[in-house]
């Protein structure tokens, strides 16, 4: 058995059904909000006519139709006894950089002397 998947573009102001190539999404956004309209060309063409005076008497705000937020990036758990690890791993022979992960066998190494 076959299956057919049919994507249809509904005009979002009528609920006509609009063919293949007829009609747009339209973006626009308003007070930080990103919004998208699907709508016929007359539609969108009333749209972009309705936004012009305040398109022209506006200033451009970036590439952007929204503001993007980054989330903060959490570092991970810092073990209170890296210093202490260091430590003895130098005196006790194995070979660690000032900086960067500490590796397993030489926490467990250090765990097993302590």
């Amino acid at each position: 058995m076959a299956r057919r998947i049919v994507h249809q573009l509904v005009d979002d102001i009528d609920g006509s059904v609009l063919e293949v190539g007829e009609g747009e999404t339209v973006h626009f956004s308003l007070n930080g909000a990103a919004y998208e309209i699907d709508l016929n060309s007359a539609h969108a063409d009333e749209l972009r006519k309705a936004l012009e005076p305040y398109v022209t008497a506006g200033r451009k705000a970036g590439s952007s139709s929204a503001p993007r937020t980054s989330a903060a990036r959490k570092r991970p758990a810092r073990n209170p006894e890296v210093a202490a690890i260091r430590a003895w791993a130098n005196e006790n022979g194995h070979k660690l950089s000032e900086r960067g992960r500490i590796p397993a066998q030489v926490v467990d190494a250090y765990n097993a002397a302590h």
